[in-house]
């Protein structure tokens, strides 16, 4: 394991933003049931309004559901040991890009090589 890392700081994060997003799962749950397509009851433009909100909501839980599989890995990688360093070349990841992100699995290095792919 890194040297320099608290893991039990980067643990405590972890674990506090996946019951944030637990929370915000189920909060969202409400804004991507689905519209009602009686006009009689709704106005085209509402239901339409409300068709596009319901496509930003499930595009929103999308990208949540990502990052609580990051997270979980994350996690099992710490109970590994492997916490810290990165999927790709097995070095450590600077312990400032953790801080920004403590799910993060590659380093700097890696993510600007697969970004220019």
């Amino acid at each position: 394991m890194c040297n320099d890392i608290d893991r039990d700081y980067f643990k405590k994060r972890l674990l506090e933003r996946q019951e944030e997003i637990s929370r915000g799962l189920e909060a969202q749950k409400k804004t991507s049931a689905p519209v009602e397509l009686d006009q009689a009851r709704v106005g085209r433009l509402s239901r339409m309004d409300a068709m596009q909100q319901q496509e930003m909501s499930k595009a929103s839980a999308h990208l949540v559901n990502l990052e609580r599989q990051r997270i979980q890995t994350a996690l099992k990688r710490m109970k590994s040991g492997e916490y810290g360093y990165c999927i790709f070349c097995d070095d450590e990841i600077n312990v400032k890009r953790l801080d920004f992100d403590p799910s993060i699995l590659i380093c700097i290095d890696c993510a600007e090589e697969a970004e220019n792919r």
